[in-house]
């Protein structure tokens, strides 16, 4: 959902009409952490702040992976309006310790970053939370202890926001203050992420909207049903075709500061997969850039567009490969066309 610009458009057309009702509109954010509050206040009450600048400052493609046009109407509606907007997460260190060594492995200064509680039990949250990976190669053959980790962090992160955003709200001044929290689906789903762990400490009213595609693209059909515990309240939008902007297709997550950046996963019929990219390749460089963090890459991925191409340099084993990518979109074969009559034979020409 973060590279579907219909879903984008839900969320900022949401926070419009809430705005227009008279609610003091507070918005919660998942790509920041609360460490990042003292930036997002200046971008709603320094005009002088540039969006580069606030970029930058804001390090939005370290804390984010994702292309600023995806979130910049809804950044701009809150500068416009006067809606503050909140960071909710939790430094990486923190989920990265939980999924490790578990919450008890936590220092009192993460801990003090936390909930009293977060609910790492829940059976339903388990089963929905394997059936995300089902599908993925790399994540549907994950050892059980592995796979515990992960579901202990993410338990860790909707924990966290919620956390955040219900402390913001509760300190919001204003007429009738209202939390919109802008987070993936995944965190939504049944009720069983976010809004769970908040439950467990706050008894106010929460209600969830997921968008739903109306049309089926796989099985060619209007999508007519949702189940009704999926969510408080659906929104149709259009199916989604390829992101606006192009991606690269692999896995190569951040370790510790200056550590190369190896690739866990190729996804199948991507552009990296065509590019001959592979698990174990170390990224070096991308159009004579060092990738010395994760934010250099998603930099300069920012800058790419469909049609676009970008040359890399990959150490494999002891050898240093060099790999164009070319951003095409995804199509599907055109069908077959229609059979040319057989020729009838030529008759003689009639000599008069």
């Amino acid at each position: 959902s973060h590279t579907d610009m219909e879903f984008h458009r839900v969320q900022l057309r949401v926070l419009e009409e809430l705005a227009k009702r008279g609610r003091t509109v507070l918005v919660g954010l998942e790509m920041y952490p609360a460490g990042e509050q003292a930036v997002l206040d200046r971008w709603i009450g320094d005009a002088a702040l540039t969006e580069p600048d606030f970029l930058k400052e804001s390090r939005w493609y370290h804390n984010w992976g994702y292309h600023w046009e995806y979130y910049r109407a809804i950044f701009r509606f809150a500068r416009e309006n006067g809606a503050r907007m909140y960071g909710l997460n939790v430094p990486r260190a923190v989920v990265q310790t939980a999924r490790k060594q578990g919450l008890e492995a936590l220092t009192s200064e993460q801990r003090a970053l936390l909930p009293e509680r977060i609910d790492t039990d829940s059976a339903e949250h388990r089963t929905l939370f394997k059936a995300f990976f089902s599908a993925d190669d790399m994540h549907g053959q994950l050892p059980p202890a592995m796979f515990d980790g992960m579901f202990v962090a993410q338990c860790t992160w909707d924990g966290a926001m919620a956390h955040n955003a219900i402390k913001a709200l509760k300190a919001a001044p204003g007429q009738r203050p209202i939390m919109v929290v802008l987070i993936g689906s995944g965190h939504v789903a049944f009720g069983l992420g976010a809004e769970r762990q908040a439950k467990l400490w706050y008894h106010g009213r929460i209600a969830s909207l997921i968008p739903i595609p109306v049309y089926d693209t796989e099985e060619e059909t209007p999508i007519e049903r949702a189940r009704a515990s999926y969510a408080d309240f659906f929104w149709g939008v259009p199916a989604a075709t390829d992101p606006l902007f192009p991606v690269l297709g692999l896995s190569a997550p951040e370790r510790e500061p200056g550590a190369p950046m190896s690739v866990i996963q190729v996804e199948k019929e991507s552009v990296a997969e065509a590019a001959g990219f592979a698990v174990g390749d170390v990224l070096v460089s991308m159009d004579g850039t060092a990738i010395d963090q994760k934010e250099t890459f998603n930099r300069i991925m920012s800058e790419k567009r469909w049609g676009d191409s970008a040359r890399f340099e990959v150490r494999r084993g002891e050898e240093t490969k060099t790999l164009t990518a070319h951003f095409r979109r995804r199509f599907e074969a055109p069908p077959a066309p229609c059979a040319t009559p057989p020729a009838e034979p030529a008759k003689p020409a009639e000599v008069p």
